[in-house]
Order: structure tokens, then sequence, then C-alpha cells
């Protein structure tokens, strides 16, 4: 099976983080701004950002990722420890911003089965890659806007994300209200972002990362664009309150709010995540949520 892509407006994962909204300038010199994109504009500038950035991402982060590892987030709490989906084997699971699937090989490998959905079809051909130098079975894969999924009402009985589409999303309500319809009911769907008071402090891993610089309650959105205006990174912020609001809105039970701390032993940076910001502000929000 190879690459479907599915042509509806494109959004990219842990397996696409690495920049944040505090971000002062990007390295090939756009500016960084605030201000609105909406969800066309959004969507391309993931698309194309993560078709550039796809094979220097998998070189950077790769060896932290593993081929068939399910971490949350840079603090590395493994879905191996913490089952925040629960039971997995003979499920239908649906990863969103799925990047090089390595979350959907874990889950294959124990009984489930995945399909890993991304806006980059440059991530997904990393999927092909790794699947082709293991010789294991390839990890189905659909190219299609997290958003708009092309999938019939009911499809599955998981759905999660490790860092993937939803900070990218101009409209999380939407979203929300598509994985709930792709969902059978009772399904869980768990999604880890940047902690939502990250957005309040700049995205620096020493001690200037300390201090809080912006408001939390501007969602006003963090753009990167070129010379002529046009957005190349887009990425949307939402409050603890406003992610709780449109979950339920979207007909999700809140089970939990998980605040992974920095474990003593890490010392590897990440971005703006490290041991001195870790262990005093939380880095990241698992939300884990059950559809009515």
């Amino acid at each position: 099976m190879g690459i479907v892509t599915v042509a509806t407006t494109p959004h990219p994962s842990l397996h696409d983080l690495d920049t944040s909204p505090a971000q002062v300038e990007e390295e090939d010199g756009d500016d960084a701004v605030r201000r609105e994109a909406g969800a066309g504009e959004s969507s391309r500038a993931s698309r194309h950002w993560w078709d550039r950035n796809a094979d220097e991402y998998q070189d950077e982060h790769g060896e932290f990722l593993g081929d068939d590892r399910f971490t949350w987030c840079p603090e590395g709490l493994d879905e191996a420890d913490a089952r925040l989906l629960g039971e997995v084997a003979g499920k239908d699971v649906l990863e969103l911003g799925a990047g090089a699937a390595q979350c959907s090989r874990w889950l294959a490998g124990r009984g489930a089965r995945p399909v890993a959905l991304d806006i980059s079809h440059r991530q997904l051909q990393h999927s092909r890659r790794i699947d082709l130098g293991r010789g294991t079975p390839p990890v189905p894969v659909v190219q299609a806007d997290a958003a708009v999924l092309p999938f019939a009402d009911g499809s599955f009985d998981l759905a999660c994300s490790a860092y993937g589409a939803v900070p990218f999303s101009a409209d999380t309500g939407a979203l929300m209200r598509e994985v709930h319809r792709v969902l059978r009911p009772g399904g869980r769907w768990v999604f880890s972002v940047t902690h939502p008071i990250r957005w309040a402090f700049p995205d620096e891993p020493g001690v200037e990362g300390l201090t809080a610089m912006s408001s939390y309650f501007d969602r006003t959105p963090y753009v990167e664009e070129d010379e002529q205006g046009r957005a190349t990174y887009v990425e949307h912020h939402r409050t603890l309150g406003d992610r709780v609001r449109e979950l339920v809105a979207a007909g999700f039970r809140l089970v939990d709010l998980v605040e992974p701390e920095w474990p003593a032993a890490l010392e590897q940076e990440w971005g703006g995540w490290s041991p001195l910001r870790g262990r005093l502000i939380p880095g990241t929000a698992i939300f884990v949520t059950e559809r009515g």
C-alpha cells in the first residue's frame, strides 16, 4: 500500500514539533509576527513547512523518537508506561499528525490496526523508508487534513496525536468534531500539545525562558512569513479552558489532563524544552477524553 493522498485543504507532529510561538525569528530569515491566519493559510504553510523540513527533523530527532516508539512528549512519557489509550490490541486506531508513523508502528506491534495520517507527503515518505529498512509490513498512511478527515463515521475505536495537527489547526473546534465523528461510541481521543502556559514565555531553554513576556490570554496566532508576507509556518494558541470547552462542545468527556513532570535523569534539551524549565513549569498537556 502506498501513500494515499486525499485532496482536501491540508495540517502537520512530537513528530511534527520543533518550533514554538515565542520564537523571534526563524532560521531561514523569515520574520515572526503575531497576526490572524485562517484555515487555508495555516494549512498551506504547515504542508510546505513540513515537506521542506522533514529530512532535517528526522535526522535530528529520529534517535529520540525511534522507529517504533510511542512517546507523548519531550519529557519522554511513553504510552508503554502511561497506557492513556487503554488496551490497543485488536483496535482500529487513527493517529493524527503522525510524521514518520513511529507511534503507529508501536501500536501495530501491540496488535492494533493503526492508520497514520499527516499533512506532509515527505514525512510519510520517511515512514515508508523506516518500514523498508526494517523489512516489516508497511503502516497504512494517508495524507490529508486533520480537520477534514477522509473516513466514514465510526471508523475507529481510538484516536491519538503526539504533538500533531492540533496546534497547527486554525479551527480546532472543527477538528474535534471530525475526530468525534470518525470514532465509535466510547472511543478514546488522546492528544498532547505544548502546555498552554508556555505561550506566555519565550521559547528558550535557559533562564531567559523563565520570564513571562506575552499574555496567556492572547490567542493571536504565531506566524512566520516570507518577504512577501506569505505565511511559512503558523501555530495557534488556546487556553486550557478553551480546549476543555471545545472538547465538551464536540461531544467528548474529559477523563484526565496529564502534565508530565521532567524526569530527574533527563538532561537532553529539545528546542525550548530543557531540564531547567521543565523542573519549574509544565511543558506538555495531554488531554485524555472519551466519545459520548
